[in-house]
């Protein structure tokens, strides 16, 4: 664990059984959602963990928070790896680490009115008097600019970008040093985004907090994040500093998210160079043998089908899972 540090996460695997019949159950294969996966979040910073929906994204938030059991790996929080502490333990540690979710309105409980949500963690730690709880309720929701007197409102009384102001008051109520955001804009307008995704940047200066952002959408994780990683079928493809990143990607895979993400000629002034991706996603119970991107990928040798390229750092800090990346430096 070096000093910059604050999460490092390595070689970690989650594996779900698929069973052949209900009768039987006898495991066939297994959806491999992560796959020996390791990346490092720094102190004060955003990592941004971007790929196509059943890449393995939001299974790599929950296996940290431990949400689920990961197979292998090691999830190293401040210098402990969490991943081996008893539950006696990852209690006091979970004060570090916290979630927020894709759909704020599935995971605020509608039976429950704004102070209860925001205090639950308050009042399980007895943290503080009764008065104090109410008065930190209070100071959270100023903060994530709810306003005090809606204390006593239900979810199904606010919209979807008040919801989420809710949810992130929650998570900040033991003010965490990682905040884990599983697609926390994905629901809602342009607008809306906007305003959370600036929130959460000032968040980040105000508590210095770390962020593992994770989303499909490029624009939104180059808004937010100060480098990014690509996950492909299970696996991280490509890593580097967000500027490096979109101005100069260098896996097949990421070339050609970033060329679907450009505007059209008519806004941009230019035709782009359009990289077309042949073919479905692979089945991730059975990915193909090699590179799993080979099978879509125009670049393609026999090297790329006969075993799984190393990641390798083409230029300072930026990182690349593919045989031909000398092709396009």
């Amino acid at each position: 664990m070096t000093d910059n540090n604050i999460l490092e996460v390595k070689n970690l695997k989650k594996f779900y059984p698929i069973y052949g019949s209900i009768i039987s159950g006898k495991i066939t294969s297994y959806v491999q959602a992560v796959n020996d996966v390791s990346f490092n979040l720094r102190k004060k910073s955003t990592l941004g963990l971007v790929g196509e929906s059943g890449c393995g994204k939001s299974t790599i938030g929950k296996s940290i928070l431990l949400l689920v059991k990961p197979d292998k790996g090691k999830i190293i929080l401040d210098g402990v790896n969490i991943a081996d502490l008893n539950p006696k333990q990852l209690i006091k540690k979970r004060k570090d680490l916290q979630i927020i979710f894709q759909d704020p309105y599935s995971s605020l409980n509608p039976r429950w009115n704004v102070e209860q949500l925001v205090q639950e963690y308050l009042n399980i730690n007895r943290i503080g008097t009764k008065k104090e709880r109410g008065k930190r309720v209070r100071e959270l929701l100023d903060i994530v600019g709810i306003s005090k007197k809606w204390i006593n409102k239900y979810p199904h009384e606010f919209s979807g970008g008040q919801r989420q102001r809710i949810s992130i008051a929650r998570a900040l109520a033991q003010m965490p040093k990682v905040l884990i955001c599983d697609e926390p804009v994905s629901a809602l307008d342009v607008s809306i985004q906007a305003q959370i995704l600036n929130l959460l940047i000032e968040l980040k200066k105000e508590f210095q907090i770390s962020y593992l952002f994770i989303s499909h959408d490029l624009g939104v994780v180059r808004y937010i994040s100060d480098y990014v990683a690509v996950m492909y079928l299970g696996k991280i493809v490509e890593t580097a500093d967000t500027r490096t990143l979109y101005e100069k990607p260098v896996h097949p895979y990421t070339r050609a998210l970033m060329e679907a993400a450009k505007p059209p000629p008519s806004i941009s002034g230019k035709k782009p160079e359009k990289i077309i991706l042949k073919g479905d996603v692979p089945d991730p119970s059975n990915p193909p043998q090699g590179c799993f991107f080979h099978t879509r990928c125009n670049y393609k040798d026999s090297s790329c089908t006969k075993e799984y390229p190393p990641m390798v750092e083409v230029e300072k800090d930026h990182f690349v899972s593919c045989f031909k990346s000398g092709q396009f430096i």
